[in-house]
């Protein structure tokens, strides 16, 4: 990467951390996804049992297969196939009482602030309360100056490219910006900004110098 890329990403995410840690959350800012994957490590153990949300961050941090292949049980809803079918159901509240829970930010704003928009809400259900420890990832590109900035950036730049991924019927699939449509298959409705770290939430919030994620 460029050296003034990088240094202009760098002082972004040190900036955010810094604000993060005035807001009670616990942060931390690595170079790469490889940091990021040693940083989560220091909190797993052979028995942690590990929640995931529907996470392209942690997906591409490739820390689930192993996990998996070590012997963790891993609440993964997206091994269930049918999204809202029973299973996944089960799945999805698994993760609540998870040990770990790990998930990405939609955005994470640089006055310290989490904004996130789910479909069904077992994702900002799980960070806000339930498991004993929350990990949080998100690359540069996620991080905005402000609230603001985060709405638009879920609505106008993750939602589009996610909703194409998952093949559904919503306008931004289509023409890739928002319209705050009415559609059934709408995954924008349960928005949760995070002020501060809720009070009984161990919360770990990762910022990675590389690009992550929608």
């Amino acid at each position: 990467m460029n050296a003034n890329k990088l240094w202009w990403i760098e002082e972004r995410m040190k900036k955010t951390v810094e604000k993060l840690k005035a807001h009670d959350f616990d942060a931390v800012y690595v170079k790469t996804k490889d940091d990021a994957v040693k940083e989560i490590h220091k909190y797993v153990t052979s028995e942690t049992k590990v929640g995931v949300g529907g996470s392209i961050t942690i997906r591409e941090l490739g820390i689930l297969e192993p996990l998996k292949e070590r012997g963790n049980i891993v609440y993964d809803h997206w091994a269930a196939g049918d999204s809202r079918g029973e299973q996944s159901r089960e799945i999805r509240k698994s993760q609540l009482t998870s040990d770990l829970f790990l998930s990405s930010s939609n955005a994470v704003t640089m006055e310290g602030e989490l904004v996130n928009v789910d479909g069904i809400g077992n994702r900002v259900s799980a960070i806000t309360f339930g498991p004993k420890k929350v990990i949080i990832v998100a690359g540069y590109n996620k991080i905005v100056k402000n609230v603001d900035a985060a709405i638009k950036r879920v609505r106008n730049e993750a939602t589009p490219p996610n909703s194409r991924r998952l093949n559904i019927n919503t306008p931004c699939a289509k023409i890739g910006t928002c319209t705050d449509c009415d559609s059934p298959d709408r995954s924008c409705r349960v928005m949760v900004i995070h002020e501060r770290k809720p009070m009984l939430t161990d919360m770990l919030i990762i910022l990675v110098g590389e690009e992550l994620g929608y």
